[in-house]
């Protein structure tokens, strides 16, 4: 196949199905099916066995967005109200924290103050 076409999804999934049902190595498969790298295959049968087949027929070429929900890039924006929601318990919590501390740090002053008047 010449340099730039992409391998179908179909092709895909016949050359990593046809690997494992003959028993192939990655790089006979590679001769088999004339590609170049057997690399490439290493990266479809993972994807067959993590995603299935229909996996293989996602187009993977490029940087991913930011929008997409891919493993690369930024995660995508989330909604208002859970974005909200998120930034009121995180400000909740670090108010539960600043008075633990303030709680703990009375305690621990009454604590030494009633072993000072035991003395």
């Amino acid at each position: 196949m010449p340099k730039g076409i992409p391998f179908t999804g179909e092709f895909k999934q016949k050359v990593v199905e046809s690997m494992r049902i003959h028993g192939l190595a990655y790089r006979e498969t590679a001769r088999k099916f004339g590609i170049p790298d057997h690399g490439i295959i290493i990266k479809w049968e993972r994807i067959y066995l993590e995603e299935g087949p229909e996996g293989l027929f996602v187009d993977r070429r490029g940087r991913a967005s930011a929008d997409s929900g891919s493993r690369k890039g930024r995660k995508p924006n989330l909604d208002k109200k859970v974005e909200e929601d998120l930034i009121a318990e995180n400000q909740r919590l670090r108010a539960e924290i600043d008075y633990l501390k303030k709680l703990n740090t009375l305690v621990t002053e009454r604590v030494q103050r009633e072993k000072k008047h035991k003395s």
